[in-house]
């Protein structure tokens, strides 16, 4: 449907975006993810007509939107503050696009009617929007972006004001309606869980480029690199070379590492790479595999589990366990070979 196609942009003179393409399917909710600067909002906004890039190219279908104007590309937009009108109630904040589509009345009424009652607003038609929570002025904004039946729908940060309690409830509610709806979304964030909970799709973007584009479940099992491991919070990385391909031995710091997880395309024998022990690749029960001596420095509860913080060669790692660990306690440690990533840096 929506196709981005090798995006350039500058911003104060350095570059900002730097070739970015990737498509947008019918019913696909895609997650630009990434930290702030990385040009994630400068995308929406090259998309929606409101800048124009560098070089580089928007089509929906098989059309370039170069000279179609804002107005007129029919996608919906919306942005972290919201924007809404706080002298009009929430029936007009929604009826506002739909009446400058000179739409008759009471097809505006109906369809206010509809999407107030999708973001479970329906109650609420005639209060002003200053009275509302920040809560309930999110699914106005909401509701006012569907209200013209978008072919597109952009939303930036729409989740950033909001407390977690409410951030965690207005997750899981955005992403049902989104399905629901089945109108592309391209959804903006730098929080991994509203992207890991909405995206069908993730793309990280870091320094103006995409390093990875792919579902959320193989963004976290198979980081693309380092960046994105360390982006996602996996930190237990270090510096390794691979000694052999078959089996995957990679000599690191504190010794061979053997490895059976899927290595990255285009790795040799002898390469520099990046080994990567999941959070939960800590076995503390016997193993003949990547035996090391460990000195346990914190262990932590996390409710149904501990975290636990061990310096293994003087280098700190943390793991998610079961069973408690005793700080101070020394004790031999294995990792399981299937929970170890080889990742480009």
């Amino acid at each position: 449907m929506l196709s981005v196609k090798n995006i350039f942009k500058n911003y104060e003179k350095q570059p900002l975006l730097c070739g970015v393409s990737f498509d947008v399917q019918q019913g696909e909710t895609v997650c630009l993810l990434g930290r702030s600067g990385s040009g994630k909002s400068t995308i929406l906004r090259i998309i929606a007509g409101i800048e124009e890039p560098k070089s580089g190219s928007v089509f929906w279908d098989t059309q370039d939107l170069k000279d179609v104007p804002v107005h007129k590309r029919q996608f919906g937009f919306m942005f972290q503050d919201y924007a809404l009108f706080p002298h009009k109630n929430v029936y007009e904040n929604v009826a506002f696009g739909l009446r400058m589509q000179n739409l008759e009345n009471k097809d505006i009424y109906d369809r206010v009617q509809d999407v107030l009652s999708k973001v479970k607003m329906e109650k609420f038609s005639h209060r002003l929007v200053a009275d509302l929570s920040g809560g309930e002025q999110q699914r106005v904004a909401l509701a006012r972006a569907l209200a013209p039946e978008p072919r597109l729908l952009m939303l930036d940060e729409p989740l950033g004001a909001l407390d977690r309690t409410l951030r965690e409830q207005l997750m899981d509610e955005l992403r049902l309606l989104l399905h629901e709806t089945k109108i592309p979304a391209i959804y903006v964030t730098h929080d991994q869980e509203e992207a890991f909970t909405i995206g069908d799709r993730l793309i990280l973007l870091n320094a103006g480029k995409i390093v990875q584009d792919a579902s959320p479940f193989v963004v976290y099992k198979k980081p693309a690199n380092s960046w994105v491991s360390e982006f996602l919070g996996l930190t237990n990385l270090i510096n390794g070379k691979i000694l052999t391909l078959d089996p995957l031995v990679v000599q690191t710091i504190f010794g061979e590492i053997v490895v059976i997880t899927e290595l990255p395309e285009n790795i040799h024998q002898g390469d520099e790479v990046m080994v990567l022990f999941r959070p939960d690749a800590l076995l503390v029960e016997e193993n003949q595999l990547n035996k090391f001596q460990a000195l346990i420095t914190d262990d932590v509860f996390l409710g149904n589990q501990w975290r636990v913080k061990m310096m293994i060669s003087d280098i700190e790692f943390s793991f998610i366990v079961d069973t408690p660990i005793n700080t101070g306690s020394q004790i031999l440690v294995s990792f399981n070979p299937e929970l170890i990533n080889v990742l480009q840096e």
